[in-house]
């Protein structure tokens, strides 16, 4: 009966283990002391000898030739044998997918109790332990920490992340690494001169990369290609195993670098109408990619590729034409186009897309939804405004957008500045700089809107109800974005939701912004109004006077702007308002040295007259108001009784 190459010549001592001298010498010094401890866990990958080395540590217990455990088997007595073929009563080797209950891990532990028949120690290797549940796992704690004195568990997995921490810290654990490449080249060399199988070096070592450090893979590979007639050549192996086959590779990288779709078309069709599957023609691109980025950067490492010595050198001749930039935007296409060709009905169209995309003539930087226009000019750098104020031809003051800071407490007044006409678009040579750094963006860069339903998609749905009704994008700029909340009430409920408002902002622009949530004044109840426009900044704090105010008017309305908060005061009979000694009325006013100044702080009066439809009370000489207030024209609701607010907090 025919014997797999991979049974043949599979490891009968501890001294015949491939890549895994330190776990060899451990375990020999182990049973040489007779330091046997009862539970050992190896893991690693498939194919590096976990289960091989069990079997080894059962012969090293049990030989008969030795009256004593020996770190040299003799493999050809009973027990020796016995265990080679599976057929010894005292080693039971159990696979843990078939047998994952916990019955089963009861049965063995009754059947541990008795002794050995023919050997001197009980061997029980449990084989992918990581499939066990959990109550199996739990039934075998207490017998692998204090099992029977003639008893060794052995257990075995690929996955040591899905066993129990409380089953890892009873046993003694062995990693099991990866063959190295050299060690893996000698042995499968040593095996094809034995069976005469007529091999290449080169297609050897080509085995060897595609095993991918497991032993047991390179020798089954082996063993197919010893089926081919003739020698085995390094295009035989690729043929075999179904991948692109490196000159192939090498032609595709080609026909990318010199811009040639045709070639690189033709090419493709070729690979595909010769087999090859359109996914595989990807991964081993993307390989291929890897490679370029290791030539280009350290062409003295040909150990980190998997090539054959000549496609690397053509590789490192190639990559001079290369940036590593375009390498790296390769590779990203390239993973991106993955999950698109594993999905679609049409994965060779999908292919060819992606590998027209490859051509430097057709790579393009995506462009961010909140990218920054660093062309604009200053006038178009101010914060981007929901509508466009008017503005009249002696205005003097810039209004800004409709949108109010929320003072947590009173803030005391600031000196005034000074506004010039000349300085429209900025109140100071301070502002035009900082305006000019924040790099905001203009109107006409970003759909405001647009940008505010994307957001909105990308925020979870508790938060998604609540912004789509009660708040709006009011501008964004390179690390920071404003958005305004219509409810003051609703603003500390909105604060605890930033932390998603700027994980959506960094899904749509791929960098991070941060939030600041105001309160949007063009939102609020026209029947109880508490903000107007914000002035520009650096605006003076000011009190508003007009000469066209008449004092006998039957309506007065007392407004006083602080840092765009309103504090107002009206009553729907007589009310008797005592004068407010060392009111600052004239400070303010000093700093509108001007005429043009005086009339725009008029018209300005006017306006906030008219908007809270009342009229403007006539000062007289740094007194707030010398006469009382008759009637008001607000409607009765918004009247306040003088006694309650006698107890309000003004923000004077």
């Amino acid at each position: 009966m025919y014997e797999p190459l991979h049974h043949k010549y599979r490891p009968q001592n501890f001294a015949q283990l491939v890549g895994q001298e330190a776990i060899a010498t451990t375990l020999s010094n182990a049973v040489r002391t007779s330091r046997i401890a009862p539970a050992y866990l190896f893991t690693g990958p498939r194919g590096t000898g976990k289960t091989s080395s069990a079997r080894i540590l059962a012969k090293s217990l049990n030989c008969l030739t030795s009256n004593m455990p020996t770190a040299d088997p003799c493999g050809v007595c009973e027990v020796c044998r016995g265990i080679a073929n599976g057929s010894a009563l005292d080693v039971i080797e159990i696979d843990a997918a078939s047998n994952t209950g916990v019955d089963n891990i009861r049965e063995i532990i009754e059947r541990s109790q008795f002794a050995p028949v023919q050997c001197r120690y009980k061997v029980y290797a449990i084989d992918e332990c990581h499939m066990l549940s959990t109550a199996a796992f739990n039934a075998l704690l207490k017998t692998l920490e204090e099992p029977p004195p003639h008893v060794v568990f052995v257990l075995a997995t690929t996955d040591p992340q899905r066993v129990l921490p409380t089953i890892i810290s009873r046993c003694q654990r062995f990693d099991f690494r990866r063959i190295p490449l050299e060690a893996m080249v000698q042995h499968l060399q040593a095996i094809a001169a034995q069976e005469q199988i007529h091999i290449t070096s080169e297609a050897i070592t080509l085995v060897a990369q595609l095993s991918q450090g497991g032993l047991r893979d390179a020798e089954s590979l082996l063993d197919q290609l010893s089926l081919l007639s003739g020698s085995v050549t390094v295009e035989s192996v690729w043929d075999l195993v179904g991948a692109v086959a490196e000159p192939d590779l090498l032609a595709l990288l080609e026909a990318i670098a010199h811009n040639n779709a045709e070639q690189l078309l033709d090419r493709t069709r070729q690979l595909l109408e010769r087999g090859r599957e359109p996914l595989t023609i990807l991964q081993n691109l993307a390989s291929c990619y890897r490679d370029l980025l290791i030539a280009k950067t350290a062409p003295h490492r040909n150990d980190l590729v998997a090539c054959t010595p000549t496609t690397w050198q053509a590789m490192c001749h190639l990559v001079q034409q290369w940036e590593i930039a375009t390498i790296l935007e390769g590779q990203k296409n390239l993973k991106t186009s993955e999950v698109q060709i594993k999905t679609s009905t049409q994965p060779r169209l999908w292919l060819e897309v992606t590998l027209l995309g490859l051509l430097p003539i057709t790579s393009t930087h995506q462009i961010s939804p909140v990218s920054i226009n660093r062309n604009i000019s200053n006038a178009n750098a101010l914060p981007v405004k929901d509508t466009p104020q008017p503005q009249t031809p002696s205005s003097s003051t810039v209004i800004a957008a409709p949108v109010q800071a929320v003072q947590q407490e009173v803030v005391e007044p600031l000196p005034p500045a000074p506004v010039h006409q000349n300085n429209l678009e900025s109140s100071s040579e301070e502002d035009e700089l900082e305006i000019q750094t924040e790099e905001v963006v203009a109107n006409h860069s970003v759909d405001l809107e647009q940008v505010w339903q994307q957001i909105l998609q990308n925020l979870p749905l508790p938060s998604k109800a609540l912004f789509k009704e009660h708040g709006s994008l009011v501008a964004i700029y390179e690390q920071q974005a404003v958005i305004g909340i219509r409810s003051p009430k609703l603003l500390k409920i909105a604060q605890t939701k930033v932390t998603d408002l700027e994980a959506a902002l960094g899904k749509i622009s791929d960098r991070k912004i941060k939030v600041q949530l105001e309160v949007a004044a063009t939102h609020q109840s026209k029947s109880a109004p508490q903000a107007v426009p914000q002035p520009t900044r650096n605006s003076a704090v000011s009190t508003v006077s007009s000469p066209q105010a008449t004092a006998s008017a039957p309506t007065t309305t007392s407004t006083l702007v602080t840092q765009g908060a309103i504090t107002q005061s009206a009553a729907p009979e007589t009310i008797g308002l005592e004068a407010v000694p060392e009111t600052p009325i004239s400070e303010p006013l000093s700093a509108f040295e001007s005429a043009d100044a005086t009339d725009e702080v008029a018209i300005a009066a006017q306006r906030l007259a008219d908007f809270f439809k009342g009229e403007i009370l006539q000062l007289n000489d740094g007194s707030l108001f010398t006469q009382p207030m008759t009637t008001s024209s607000l409607p009765p609701q918004a009247a306040l009784d003088w006694d309650d607010a006698e107890d309000t907090d003004f923000d004077f």
